[in-house]
């Protein structure tokens, strides 16, 4: 039986988590819950799973109903004790945003596995996670598949990794479309259902960019050695390219259920409902070059990830400025990138060294964001 502490446990892949851990309730135990702020969805997973722990990271806990047998933890301190004393084998973190980062420390710190599924621990920490050392296990489609094509080896040799990407909701308009794009159709994904964030993030290709950081932190790749190119079908999730030209590829319908279950279930292999691909009728898959021009975003993340320091860290706090206000009319589409590259171009750069000197880029750069669009925008 493996004890699970989730962080992030009302969110998309905290709910297909809990999921897995239903179909396989006789390997996983939940012994830690922690939410934002769903204060009533929060009491109801602690009724159902009767975790040793659970917290509400923000939100008022006088909404809560308490359970017998957990202590409940309020605000972030609190909800870090709750995942420390939680006697936790794995911490999945499924919460976005910064935020995550501190939950990816302590998870280390512990000796747990760290399933991770927040992209800003390694995107804005990953020079602070290297030192710690531990167990880390991609829940990321595309970094399961390169973590899969490289049986389960993270430092296992390779020539390239080649990241696969949907293409987003413009990826068949051309770059002089992409002006007048509104909201509500950059948020209608061709292949994938996620949170507004990652949706808008996924058009701009900002998280393929964000994904390159990944995984140079991950495999100890050399920027130069990964590769992007869209697959518009998101059937093939991601590839690794050998010294000796072989190519190993994972396949499988889109859905997050099988890198979630299979970080909890590693070394196992084991049935997760997945829908099979159907050989018995004809299908394509595609391959299309990445066309740079439409996404400046995915420049702008790979030449902060290359710098290093603190500007990829920069970066995430203003590009996620910049699409809370495009999603509320405040900017369009195209000055998401405007946003974000004014912010990284007018910080000074410098080595990352703690999660307090992060943590307080993240606060500068979110502040930079906000001016830069008051001023230009005229503080709509």
């Amino acid at each position: 039986m493996k004890n699970i502490a989730l962080v992030g446990c009302t969110g998309s892949i905290g709910s297909q988590t809990l999921s897995v851990v239903r179909r396989y309730s006789d390997m996983f135990k939940i012994t830690c819950l922690v939410a934002g702020s769903s204060a009533e969805r929060l009491s109801a997973l602690a009724r159902e799973f009767a975790p040793k722990t659970a917290a509400l990271a923000s939100g008022a806990p006088a909404h809560i109903d308490e359970v017998g047998g957990t202590k409940f933890y309020f605000g972030e301190e609190g909800a870090l004790r709750a995942v420390e004393d939680s006697g936790a084998d794995i911490v999945l973190v499924a919460c976005g945003g910064f935020a995550g980062l501190k939950y990816s420390l302590l998870a280390l710190k512990m000796g747990a596995r760290l399933a991770l599924a927040n992209k800003e621990t390694l995107v804005c920490g990953g020079d602070i996670i290297a030192p710690i050392g531990g167990e880390i296990v991609p829940v990321d489609s595309e970094h399961s598949a390169i973590w899969q094509c490289l049986n389960f080896e993270r430092r296992a040799p390779f020539k390239n990794l080649i990241l696969t990407a949907s293409g987003g909701s413009f990826r068949d308009k051309n770059f002089d479309e992409l002006k007048g794009v509104t909201p509500a159709q950059a948020l209608n994904h061709p292949t994938w259902s996620m949170g507004a964030k990652i949706t808008i993030d996924s058009a701009t290709l900002l998280n393929k960019g964000y994904e390159v950081i990944e995984a140079h932190h991950l495999y100890g790749a050399d920027y130069a050695s990964i590769k992007t190119v869209i697959q518009p079908q998101s059937i093939i999730h991601s590839m690794v390219e050998f010294e000796d030209g072989a190519i190993l590829a994972q396949l499988s319908n889109p859905t997050m259920e099988l890198p979630i279950q299979l970080a909890l279930t590693y070394p196992q292999r084991l049935d997760c409902g997945l829908k099979k691909l159907d050989w018995g009728r004809a299908f394509s898959l595609e391959f299309i070059p990445l066309e740079r021009k439409k996404y400046p975003m995915y420049d702008l993340a790979l030449s902060c990830g290359q710098a290093g320091g603190i500007l990829p860290a920069v970066l995430n706090a203003a590009s996620e400025v910049a699409v809370g206000a495009f999603l509320v009319g405040r900017i369009g589409y195209c000055d998401i990138w405007r946003v974000s590259d004014a912010v990284v171009q007018g910080v000074s750069n410098c080595p990352a060294q703690s999660y307090e000197q992060l943590a307080e880029a993240d606060r500068s750069a979110r502040a930079a964001a906000d001016i830069y669009i008051k001023k230009r925008y005229n503080g709509t």
